[in-house]
C-alpha cells in the first residue's frame, strides 16, 4: 500500500510498457535519503544522468513559476548556482553507500 506522502506516477509514464522509475527522493531525519536505477544507460551512464538532473531542474523551475509567477530564467540561473555551489561543498556531506540490487 503506497505511503501517503508518496507522489503518484505521472500520467505520461502509466501507458508507457518501457517506462522505468529512475530516482526516488525522499527527506527524513534531516537528510536526503535517494534511490537510484544505475545502470539504465550503460556507458553512457554520466551523460544520462546529467540530463535527467537537467531535464527535473527544468521542470522545478517551470512548476515555481507557474506557483509563484517568477521568472522561470532567474529561477533556474538560482537552481544552477545552488546545484554547483553544493556540488563543490555539499552540507552535509553525502554519507551511506550503494547497494546493487539484481
Amino acid at each position: 500500500m503506497p505511503d501517503e506522502k508518496e507522489i503518484s506516477v505521472p500520467p505520461g509514464a502509466l501507458d508507457d510498457p518501457e517506462r522505468r522509475e529512475m530516482l526516488r527522493a525522499w527527506v527524513a531525519h534531516e537528510g536526503l535519503h535517494c534511490t537510484l536505477n544505475i545502470g539504465q544507460w550503460g556507458d553512457r551512464e554520466a551523460t544520462g544522468w546529467g540530463v535527467l538532473l537537467s531535464d527535473v531542474a527544468r521542470h522545478v523551475a517551470n512548476a515555481l513559476h507557474e506557483s509563484t509567477g517568477a521568472d522561470v530564467n532567474d529561477i533556474l540561473e538560482h537552481i544552477k548556482d545552488v546545484f554547483n555551489d553544493e556540488l563543490d561543498e555539499p552540507a552535509p556531506p553525502s554519507s551511506g553507500g550503494f547497494v546493487q540490487i539484481q
